[in-house]
């Protein structure tokens, strides 16, 4: 008797996350994984995908976003979904949307109002009604969660500039700890953000120490990614070796003019600590970052523009050395009067970049903003970047190693169960797409725009993505961390 499929994807080329090299499949899906890859021309099927002159690789793993909001206020999904993301990593930089047991007043402290600058999301008193909230109104993606650092620091102390005392220090691990019960996968760290940059490293070693109880990871935004990148990358070191827990080096960069080229130093000291602990990285496939609005971080910025602005929003897009010509002030001055603001800095050098991505253990994080005005374009294009114009166009990597930087690598750092491949009894989180034109849409000049060459997204065996828009499927998932699962 015939073997049957839900859903049927014949005359494939699959690339599964594994690195190695693509070959001739079909794919049947039963339900929400996928049952067999090989030969399935005798079986039927309720929906059969012919995918010839087309690839499919796992669903891509965004391992540093700011969804944390977006996955309830808009679970469409869209800018992740359209450029075949099926699993975002959540709470990213010490921000995160839960735990907050009083809810927060506006204006929000930033960098949590990268977030939501009004507080209305701010709503859970735990990290478990968050998670219920996730479940009861489920996104057209899985998420894993992350609790962050400058949450807790809020939520928990008088004064944010200085060191937790030790009964601050005991009330955020009471929190850490009832987050990490439902369900958070580790904690994240923005060490180089106001209300967190007075934290002694003791201070976060004990907090960590609670994630690693639960088997949790350890992600930081380092205390400094420019002239101190090699002290703030040793402080890493030391938290994740003291507390016992993988670390995940964020959206690793060599910020500023006098510091391009020194990726050769950081990726060489990063490789050296692989061999003594559980060391790995993600990195955004763009020469520019984005966050709130500083004078320190313009300064030393190539150029800079203005993502959003609640002084100044018809600002938002704008350059800044525009606006300060406009306004006939100073640099200080401008930044002063966009207050609460974000934006772009082009601060770092594409050799850099393309050295970081080009490393072995090099995971893809967006790193996007979703409720910026103008955000960034990492937000809806970091991926097909990576295959179109990194891998397909510059050579920096075979598709098929572009692949599983963007899948198997990520689901095995970050210990996400039978995620990230192609195989069977895998989730069948999958992307359809045409390896020949796969290419970001969004630019700096359009920043808002779906991937080209992105067919059909399936998260959990159902299609969130097709014909070019999105779905009404809402399959994501909370996902748990397995530690060394695959």
């Amino acid at each position: 008797m015939a073997k049957h499929a839900h859903i049927l994807i014949q005359h494939a080329e699959v690339a599964d996350g594994t690195g190695t090299p693509r070959f001739d499949a079909d794919i049947a899906i039963i339900d929400d994984r996928i049952a067999f890859v090989g030969d399935c021309s005798h079986w039927t099927a309720d929906q059969r995908i012919d995918a010839s002159g087309l690839v499919v690789s796992p669903g891509f793993i965004d391992t540093h976003t700011h969804d944390d909001r977006l996955l309830l206020s808009s679970n469409s999904m869209e800018p992740k979904v359209s450029q075949g993301v099926t699993t975002v990593i959540t709470g990213n930089c010490g921000i995160s949307l839960a735990p907050t047991p009083q809810r927060l007043h506006a204006p929000i402290t930033p960098p949590l109002d990268l977030l939501d600058g009004e507080g209305e999301w701010f709503t859970h008193p735990t990290f478990q009604s968050y998670v219920e909230a996730l479940q009861q109104q489920p996104a057209a993606t899985n998420c894993a969660p992350l609790v962050g650092h400058t949450t807790l620091r809020i939520v928990a102390m008088s004064a944010l500039d200085r060191p937790a005392t030790a009964d601050e220090l005991e009330r955020m691990k009471s929190l850490l700890r009832e987050a990490m019960q439902a369900g958070a996968i580790g904690l994240s760290t923005g060490l180089a953000y106001d209300p967190a940059i007075a934290a002694s490293t003791e201070e976060v070693i004990e907090l960590a120490k609670v994630a690693s109880e639960f088997g949790g990871v350890y992600c930081t935004h380092l205390r400094d990614e420019s002239d101190k990148v090699m002290e703030a990358l040793e402080e890493a070191f030391r938290i994740g070796r003291e507390a016992n827990l993988p670390v995940v080096i964020s959206h690793h960069k060599v910020a500023g003019k006098n510091n391009f080229g020194r990726s050769t130093e950081t990726l060489e000291r990063i490789r050296q600590q692989m061999g003594v602990q559980d060391i790995c990285l993600d990195c955004y496939p763009y020469a520019a970052s984005s966050t709130v609005l500083s004078v320190k971080h313009a300064s030393s910025a190539l150029k800079v523009l203005v993502t959003w602005s609640r002084s100044c929003p018809e600002m938002a897009g704008r350059d800044l050395a525009d606006i300060q010509k406009e306004w006939q002030c100073s640099l200080e001055q401008a930044v002063e009067r966009l207050q609460p603001a974000g934006a772009i800095y082009h601060r770092m050098d594409d050799a850099d970049v393309s050295r970081i991505l080009a490393f072995d253990d090099t995971m893809i994080g967006s790193d996007g903003l979703p409720h910026d005005a103008v955000p960034h374009p990492r937000l809806w294009g970091s991926f097909p970047r990576v295959l179109g114009h990194y891998s397909r166009e510059r050579g920096l990597f075979s598709f098929e190693k572009a692949i599983h930087k963007m899948t198997g690598l990520s689901a095995q750092k970050f210990g996400l169960r039978d995620r990230g491949f192609i195989r069977d009894g895998a989730y069948a989180d999958l992307v359809i797409l045409h390896a020949d034109t796969v290419a970001e849409g969004s630019s700096f000049a359009r920043p808002i725009a779906p991937a080209i060459g992105i067919e059909t997204v399936l998260v959990n065996g159902k299609i969130v993505w097709e014909a070019g828009q999105t779905t009404a499927a809402r399959p994501g998932q909370v996902l748990s961390r397995e530690a060394l699962t695959q």
